[in-house]
C-alpha cells in the first residue's frame, strides 16, 4: 500500500513544476488527486499531469480555475468531495511572480501577487478546513494542508519584493492556522523550497543565477520539483501527524551555510 491509500487531495498550480511533480507524486502513493490550474499544458512541455496520472493507473480529475478567486476555490473543493466522497490533503501551491523592488512595483503587480500567492492560499485554507471539520478523524487526523512557500519568505531576494511578501506572510498564515485548529485535528504545514530547476524560461534559468545558486547551495547539486514533492508527501502522510505549523525547508542546506 501507498503512503497515501484512499486518500483525497487537491493540488493547485498542477499543471507544471513543484505542483505537477506534488500531484504526480501523491497519485503514486494511492491517492485520489484533483488538480487545479488556470491551463492543462505545461510550461515543461509533454503530456498534461492527468494523462501522466492516468498512464499509470492513477485516480485524478482536472478542473480549471482561478485561486485568486473565491469562487473558483469553493468550486474546487465541493467538486472534489462530490466526486471522491471527502478532503483529506490541500497543497495550495498555485503562485505567480513579479522580480522587481519596492520602488518598480506598481500598485497592479502588488496586487496581483498578493491577491494570487497570499488572498489563493488564504482561500484554499480557509476552505479546506471548512470541509475538513465536517469529517470524522482517520488516525487522529481530520485533514491536512501543505502550503508551499519559499526560501523568499525566509530571507529577502533583492528586488524581489511582493513575491517575498506573499510568500512570508504564507509562512505565518501556516502557523496561525496550525495553531488555531490543531484542537480540531487539523494538520497545516509549509514547504520552503530553494533553488528548485523547473522548465520555466526566462530569468529563473539564467546563466549567471543558476551558477550563483550552485555555488551558494552546500549539496552538490540544485533542487528538483522531486525533491519538493518528497517533502509534500512526508507532511501529507500518517509519518507527520505530531508536525504542525512548520515550514520545511527543502534547499540542499542553503539556509544553514
Amino acid at each position: 500500500m501507498g503512503l497515501l491509500e484512499n486518500r483525497v487531495a487537491v493540488v493547485t498550480g498542477a499543471s507544471s513544476g513543484l505542483g505537477r511533480a506534488i500531484a504526480i507524486r501523491y497519485a503514486s502513493e494511492g491517492a485520489s488527486v484533483v488538480l487545479a490550474d488556470l491551463r492543462d499544458a505545461p510550461i515543461e512541455g509533454g503530456a498534461s499531469t492527468q494523462a501522466l496520472i492516468e498512464a499509470a493507473g492513477g485516480s485524478v480529475f482536472a478542473l480549471q480555475a482561478d485561486v485568486s478567486q473565491w469562487a473558483d476555490v469553493d468550486r474546487l473543493v465541493t467538486t472534489a468531495v462530490e466526486r471522491f466522497g471527502r478532503l483529506d490533503i490541500m497543497v495550495n501551491n498555485a503562485a505567480t511572480y513579479t522580480g522587481t523592488n519596492l520602488l518598480e512595483s506598481t500598485e497592479e503587480q502588488w496586487e496581483r501577487v498578493l491577491r494570487v500567492n497570499l488572498s489563493g492560499m488564504f482561500f484554499g485554507c480557509k476552505r479546506a478546513v471548512q470541509q475538513m471539520l465536517t469529517q470524522e478523524p482517520v488516525n487522529e487526523v481530520r485533514g491536512r494542508i501543505v502550503n508551499i512557500s519559499s526560501q523568499h519568505g525566509m530571507v529577502a531576494s533583492p528586488g524581489d519584493f511582493p513575491y517575498g511578501v506573499s510568500k512570508g506572510g504564507t509562512v505565518q498564515l501556516t502557523r496561525q492556522i496550525a495553531v488555531d485548529h490543531a484542537r480540531d485535528l487539523i494538520v497545516c504545514n509549509a514547504v520552503a523550497p530553494g533553488k528548485i530547476i523547473t522548465g520555466k524560461p526566462g530569468a529563473a534559468n539564467d546563466p549567471q543565477a543558476l551558477d550563483y545558486s550552485q555555488r551558494r547551495t552546500p549539496w552538490p547539486r540544485l533542487g528538483r520539483p522531486e525533491d519538493v514533492a518528497g517533502a509534500a508527501l512526508f507532511l501529507a502522510s500518517d509519518m507527520a501527524t505530531f508536525v504542525t505549523g512548520v515550514n520545511l525547508m527543502v534547499d540542499g542546506g542553503w539556509m544553514a551555510g
